[in-house]
């Protein structure tokens, strides 16, 4: 696995740090977050890679302000015509 070392001013780690645990798996964490609200990975591999259940990642990212669908109105009105169409 490669490793990056990253240099933070002092006032941004100590906001990162957290009470308990290392700010690395805080790091971590915001960067598999970051990625999954971007859509470069999947729920599944958000998950994978923090050690979750892929439900508990979704719910853990709604909590985070990060909804497991994201549709705009056009969007959601386009998936009620096909399951209409469906039914």
């Amino acid at each position: 696995m490669p490793t990056v070392t990253l240099e933070l001013e002092k006032e941004l780690a100590d906001l990162l740090r957290p009470a308990q645990g290392r700010l690395e798996d805080v790091l971590k964490e915001y960067l598999v977050l970051e990625l999954y609200r971007r859509r470069k990975i999947s729920s599944g591999k958000a998950a994978e890679i923090l050690g979750m259940e892929r439900l508990e990642f979704i719910r853990y990212a709604s909590r985070m302000g990060i909804p497991f669908l994201d549709m705009d109105e056009e969007e959601w009105a386009e998936e009620v015509r096909n399951i209409r169409r469906l039914g």
